[in-house]
Formats: structure tokens, C-alpha cells, sequence
């Protein structure tokens, strides 16, 4: 039997888990998939109960899991802490710990949700990307310092990266890019960085176990610009850490236009706990109020199915079913649009639960 450990977190985190959950042994019960479930603590939750946002205990069962579906951390009561007791270094030492690497960000906009980004609506028609990002290593993870010069200040922040840890995330992306469109696009600025340098050397001997792969190589400067202008010539992106966490966010404002609707995969080697969640934060003010976006958590129970317990079916019938509430004109307050029926956070979760074909 698959494990899965629950971490709902803070904020909106345990409203929208709630529906992901909801859905999950639905799925669990028409397509008999055997999985289990174990809610954990974390974040401020976990800081509140036993004084440390990642408890052993949470760390220990992780490491035991197939896969974890997450919430969220954080809010403003914790942001004064020191950063080992802030909800958030809660995620940096469990990525760490269970050492997912590759972080997939799909972005694929919702017909009936095309309205919602500032882009044109032609652009957006063919627009079906991953954006895979190198999640354990790099800049957010080098040697740090801050230094007092007499009246000055000094401060530094390293980015590091090992052959190997750009080849084994380039695989990743290959194998993924694969079974898509066969074009993977390595993202970097190595008209400047000896990191990318070294990614682009490292990309070109991994090219050779992957020969149907297309690869260009491009510049993050030029990539955003890209998204903007021309997304739909992406398949798969890949780049490091930081040029990550930047272009996965202008693709979630540019290309699908609310950060409550998009999922988020981090992925270890082969056989190793996985984690999913959505992409946003623990939006505070609408905490307990039943009104938070779910779509990201149920779709990231989606990846989960796809990706940790291979469950093809199972997950695109949970994004058919979100594709069909949709089309029938139910929105969250966020999405709200004329002519649209609104709908509450646990009505979502009874809706896609319903829809599953």
C-alpha cells in the first residue's frame, strides 16, 4: 500500500488540503487505487505545537512516504522570528532533507480562465509548458555572508553548482520532454555566469542518451521576454534555481493569471518520496473563511497520482473533472467573473469529486 503524508500548513493550507484530500479518496474509491493517508504538522502549526516548524516526526514519516501533498506555510505572526523558527525554513530543510531536486511547474491555461490573463487570448490557444527548476542547489543554497566595514556594509550570496547535481535534474527534464513535444529549452546566462557555463557543457554531454530531444539553449533575459511575446514555442524549460523561481512566476501572472490555479511537483530520484502542492501562499486574510482557491491543491493531487503512484488515468480524470466545473460556469471569488455561479472552497471539492468520469 502507498503512503501519503498530509501537511495542510497555515493559512488557507488546511481549507484547499481539505478539498485535495476530498477528492484524492474519491478517486480512491471509483478507481480503486490503494493508498493511505496520515495528516502531519508543519510550519506554524507545527511551531505553535512543539516549538520547531519541521518536527522529527513530520521529517521521519516524510522520508518513510511515497509522496507528500502540502499546503502552505507562514503568516504574519511568525515573521519576526529568527529564520530557523519561521514557518518557511520548514520547506528549505524538508526539500533538503528528502532532496527534491527538480521542481515541475506545469502551465497549460484553462480555456474557459483565458479571459483572466493579461495576455492576448491568441497567444494563450497553444500554450502547454513545464517549467522544471533545479530546487536543492544554487544560490538560495551557497555560502552566505554579511560583513561590517567600519561604517560600510558587505554582503554575499554564492551560487554553486556540481556537475552533477545540473546532470541528474537534466535528465529529468529530458525524460520529460520526451514523452511531450520533444524540445527542451535550457535556460541560463552564460554570456556572464561560469554556472551556466558549466550547465551548458553538461546539457550538451547529456543530449547524447536523449538524441530525439531537441535542445537550444537561451538566455533568461530573453526567455522572459519570450513568455510574453511568443509563449507557445516552449515545451519544456529548464534552468537553476533562482531564473526558476522568477520565470515560473511570470508564467503563472502572464499565461493562466491566478497563482490559485496552478500545482507544483518536487521530485527526487526514482523511488524516493516526492512532494506536491500548490504554488501559492497562505493568503491569511481569507484563512477560515471557506473561500480560498483549492484548484492548485486538487491539481497538485493530480500530479501527485501522476507522478508518485502512476496513476495516469486517475489524474487526468481529476483535471478533466476541474475542466468541466469550469466549463459549467462555477467560480471561486478570485476567479469571478459576469454571468458565473460563485462557489465556496468546499463546493469545489464536492464539485470535481462529482465530475470524475
Amino acid at each position: 500500500m502507498k503512503k501519503i503524508i498530509v501537511l495542510p500548513g497555515d493559512g488557507i493550507g488546511p481549507e484547499v488540503t481539505r478539498e485535495a484530500v476530498k477528492v484524492l479518496l474519491a478517486v480512491k474509491k471509483k478507481y480503486g487505487i490503494d493508498f493511505e493517508l496520515q495528516e502531519m504538522a508543519i510550519g506554524g502549526q507545527a511551531l505553535e505545537k512543539t516549538g520547531v516548524p519541521l518536527p522529527p516526526e513530520t521529517l521521519e514519516s516524510c522520508r518513510k512516504a511515497d509522496a507528500v501533498l502540502l499546503g502552505c506555510v507562514g503568516g504574519p505572526q511568525w515573521e519576526s522570528n529568527p529564520m530557523p523558527l519561521r514557518p518557511e525554513s520548514a520547506l528549505l530543510e524538508l526539500r533538503k532533507q528528502l532532496d527534491v531536486f527538480a521542481n515541475l511547474r506545469p502551465a497549460k491555461p484553462f480555456p474557459s480562465l483565458l479571459h483572466k490573463a493579461p495576455l492576448k487570448q491568441e497567444l494563450l490557444k497553444d500554450v502547454d509548458l513545464i517549467l522544471v527548476r533545479e530546487l536543492t542547489a544554487g544560490i538560495y543554497f551557497g555560502p552566505k555572508e554579511r560583513r561590517q566595514f567600519g561604517a560600510s556594509e558587505k554582503a554575499s550570496d554564492v551560487m554553486v553548482y556540481t556537475d552533477f547535481e545540473i546532470e541528474r535534474v537534466a535528465r529529468k527534464a529530458f525524460a520529460l520532454a520526451q514523452k511531450r513535444k520533444k524540445k527542451l529549452t535550457c535556460v541560463d546566462k552564460a554570456n556572464y555566469l561560469e554556472t551556466s557555463r558549466l550547465w551548458r557543457k553538461v546539457l550538451r554531454s547529456v543530449k547524447g542518451s536523449y538524441p530525439d530531444v531537441e535542445l537550444e539553449f537561451m538566455y533568461v533575459d530573453d526567455c522572459a521576454l519570450q513568455l510574453a511575446i511568443n509563449p507557445g514555442q516552449f515545451d519544456v524549460i529548464l534552468t537553476e534555481n533562482i531564473f526558476g523561481d522568477i520565470l515560473s512566476n511570470e508564467a503563472t501572472a502572464l499565461l493562466v493569471g491566478s497563482v490559485g490555479v496552478l500545482p507544483s511537483a518536487s521530485l527526487s530520484s526514482e523511488g524516493k518520496t516526492a512532494i506536491f502542492g500548490p504554488i501559492h501562499g497562505p493568503v491569511p486574510e481569507l484563512a477560515k473563511q471557506n473561500k480560498a482557491n483549492p484548484l492548485g491543491a486538487i491539481l497538485s493531487a493530480a500530479l501527485l497520482l501522476r507522478y508518485a503512484l502512476e496513476q495516469e488515468e486517475a489524474a487526468r480524470a481529476i483535471e478533466s473533472a476541474v475542466q468541466v466545473t469550469l466549463e459549467n460556469g462555477y467560480r471561486t471569488s478570485e476567479l469571478m467573473a459576469p454571468g458565473m455561479k460563485l462557489a465556496n472552497t468546499s463546493q469545489w471539492g464536492d464539485m470535481v469529486a462529482g465530475n470524475l468520469p
